[in-house]
């Protein structure tokens, strides 16, 4: 019976999780790409301009993940409560606000970007590349953040596989433009960036057409006087603002801990940046599994069944602890294969090798934070979310201010793993209240 009961439930986060998985895969691995085609255009500073320009947009884009995720956890809530009028408000108020921050992100791209590279301590080589980056990626700030509503609201309605078709589609025009920009053309960062910038174009009126193909037939449930509900906006930025203060602290010690790294030098700069994707590979990875839990933990709050929600918390962490267990056994004993992919350069390789223990304390550290936040996000437990990230943000910075004055990167290092160790825990002590309460 129970083996019934468990084969159900893993039947259904796999089938949210496989294609998140698919999906989220491809952001690291294009990250990887961008590095090692940087990496192969003869010096350390263009891995590192890589690294700062992405970083730059990591600063600005993911202060707005809360465009994403409340359109995702509201979505499913009103999915589980089978109300399509407010599923499609939910996608309407997102794409508003998205695009409508996008525009006000160009109107504002010099005093953003000048404050950007004021906070870069490398050569002026390294930021006059990052600052052409800049420049091109800039112009699809409104496409990247409306592609965020669409992600979210198709997450929501139980749909992983068109988020899938549409990061695919994104990541291979976004390689095969790079490709031809700076080995085809002859461009250097500004063909990288280029790349970037119109793939983020493209995929936007992909999310619109895929919304047409599968959604159109939920026209007939707008009801223009519900969309602008006073107690539903209230509620919307409510959410939204608690996510964006999560957000932004989590952007800001990521975006610090890059920007730290420049004053290191350009050697570890590009260490750092290439031990980083270990992180983002293993992120994007169980993102796939917290993608599966938020789409199902606002089904069941919406649906108001808490026994299926106990449930299927049990099966989620179960296999968050299987991938995390394979992950080490990879970064323990496939590193060298994996530097190898991302750049060419021996004396990088050298000095990266001398930190890369780090890496296999990642997963260890982080499964928790990574899945209790899709939970919390699909619960619109927004405010348990935002107080974790608090704590571990200060944690973080105190023991960066105390260790690396005295054993330098490995300080930094020891301050990032900490701070993914607080979030996990202080969200596994609030969870039962966040979520039965």
């Amino acid at each position: 019976m129970f083996c019934i009961i468990f084969a159900a439930m893993d039947k259904r986060i796999f089938r949210l999780a496989v294609p998140n998985i698919i999906t989220n895969i491809t952001v690291p691995l294009l990250g990887m790409i961008d590095i090692a085609i940087a990496g192969h255009l003869g010096s350390a500073v263009y891995i590192g301009a890589i690294a700062l320009g992405a970083n730059i947009f990591n600063m600005i884009y993911w202060n707005f993940g809360f465009i994403r995720m409340s359109s995702s956890g509201f979505a499913a809530q009103a999915y589980g409560a089978r109300d399509f009028t407010e599923a499609m408000n939910v996608l309407i108020r997102s794409l508003i606000v998205g695009l409508g921050i996008g525009l006000l992100i160009i109107l504002l791209q010099y005093p953003i970007g000048k404050f950007a590279l004021s906070l870069i301590k490398s050569g002026t080589e390294s930021k006059s590349a990052v600052e052409i980056y800049f420049r091109i990626c800039v112009w699809s700030a409104p496409a990247v953040l409306g592609t965020y509503a669409f992600k979210g609201f198709f997450i929501g309605m139980q749909n992983a596989k068109t988020p899938m078709i549409i990061a695919i589609l994104n990541n291979l025009l976004n390689i095969a433009l790079s490709f031809l920009f700076v080995f085809g053309l002859g461009m250097k960062v500004e063909g990288i960036a280029l790349g970037t910038m119109l793939s983020q174009l493209i995929t936007f009126v992909i999310c619109i057409l895929m919304w047409h193909k599968f959604y159109g037939r939920l026209k007939k449930y707008i009801v223009k006087s519900t969309i602008f509900d006073a107690a539903a906006i209230r509620s919307f930025f409510k959410v939204n603002g608690d996510v964006f203060v999560r957000t932004f602290l989590l952007t800001l010690v990521t975006t610090f801990f890059t920007f730290v790294s420049s004053g290191m030098g350009d050697m570890i700069l590009a260490a750092n940046a290439l031990l980083m994707q270990f992180f983002m590979l293993f992120s994007y990875f169980m993102d796939g599994f917290a993608y599966a839990g938020e789409a199902l933990t606002g089904r069941y709050v919406g649906a108001n069944n808490k026994l299926l929600l106990r449930h299927m918390l049990r099966r989620l962490f179960f296999w968050g602890f299987i991938v995390s267990a394979i992950s080490v056994i990879i970064y323990l004993f496939f590193p060298n294969q994996i530097l190898q992919i991302l750049t060419n350069d021996t004396a990088v390789i050298e000095t990266t090798k001398s930190f890369i223990f780090w890496t296999v304390l990642i997963p260890i550290t982080g499964f928790a934070a990574f899945l209790w936040d899709g939970i919390f996000i699909g619960a619109t437990a927004s405010k348990e979310m935002r107080n974790a990230m608090i704590f571990s943000a200060i944690v973080f910075f105190a023991c960066y201010y105390i260790a690396t004055p005295i054993i330098g990167n490995n300080g930094l290092w020891l301050a990032f793993i900490l701070y993914l160790s607080v979030r996990g825990v202080t969200q596994t002590i609030w969870a039962k209240k966040a979520l039965f309460s």
